[in-house]
């Protein structure tokens, strides 16, 4: 994985690493190996490299307090063809990477709570987050759970209440739904072990009320992975505040939907980018709201 912004060599010997005085690292090894080759060679060698987890983390961390951020900070986790569709039969593996999966895994691992769409939790067959030993310190240093949390947005909640993600996560789920959704459903989902959480007065949620909700439950660093209707009325909120999106080198025609549906805003919202990697031609950019 590169960094392609901003594009200097400065940003690729540190991307590679350093180290201290009297002590060669891998990357001063790396580094100095590279000094004897031709500039373009160089800038391959010390910037296309696999990144490590720990390096990915610090790359996609949440906005430290009193560093601009106020309260929650949702950010969203979206992968896009070449030309625009964000899923291939349904499911957006098939347009995903082995890199694209490694950002999946951090992102996931540096939020509270997951919060996705019922849609797409029965399409993608959504399981509990799972615990990862290379994060466990991290998370347990910053005060969060073994694992994020998974939060369905449903209004009906029409969802198998048997399956693994309400009878077995490390994290209790939560069912985001409004006032009207059926009292039958709410039952059998408490049953199941789930938290059912109240975030709109209809059927349906206020995706402000909702972010505020979650961060009520001490779920500040959240992350969405759409589906592409969740996401929309997201935008349409205007409570997004950062977009994680992976540009897939694939084209793939059809009539797949993009990652954000629903009605279009009055007036397109501005997010300016923070950063851009490269992998195998896959390019992770990662923008906020300005």
């Amino acid at each position: 994985m590169r960094r392609l912004f901003p594009v200097t060599y400065e940003t690729a010997a540190q991307a590679f690493g350093g180290g201290s005085e009297g002590e060669e690292t891998h990357g001063a090894a790396g580094a100095r190996a590279a000094h004897a080759l031709g500039e373009p060679a160089r800038a391959h060698l010390l910037m296309n490299r696999e990144w490590s987890l720990a390096e990915l983390a610090a790359a996609y961390a949440y906005p430290e307090p009193g560093t601009g951020a106020r309260g929650p900070w949702l950010r969203a986790n979206m992968v896009s063809t070449l030309d625009g569709a964000a899923q291939h039969e349904g499911r957006s593996q098939p347009i995903s990477s082995a890199a694209d999966m490694r950002v999946f895994g951090t992102l996931r691992a540096l939020a509270d709570v997951i919060v996705v769409g019922a849609e797409t939790v029965r399409q993608e067959g959504y399981r509990p987050a799972r615990a990862r030993a290379e994060f466990a310190a991290a998370r347990e240093a910053a005060g969060q759970a073994p694992a994020p949390a998974i939060a369905v947005v449903t209004a009906g909640l029409e969802l198998d209440f048997s399956l693994p993600l309400f009878t077995s996560p490390l994290v209790p789920t939560v069912i985001l739904t409004g006032a009207a959704a059926p009292p039958d459903r709410v039952a059998a989902a408490e049953k199941a072990g789930a938290r059912v959480v109240v975030a709109g007065d209809g059927t349906g949620i206020d995706p402000a009320r909702a972010v505020r909700a979650l961060a009520g439950l001490g779920h500040t660093r959240q992350l969405t992975e759409g589906g592409p209707r969740l996401l929309g009325r997201l935008v349409a909120a205007g409570v997004l505040d950062e977009l994680c999106l992976t540009l897939s080198p694939m084209l793939t025609a059809g009539d797949a939907q993009r990652i954000a549906g629903g009605p279009s805003v009055a007036v397109p919202r501005r997010f300016e980018l923070v950063s851009l990697l490269e992998e195998d031609g896959f390019l992770f950019s990662r923008y906020r709201r300005s």
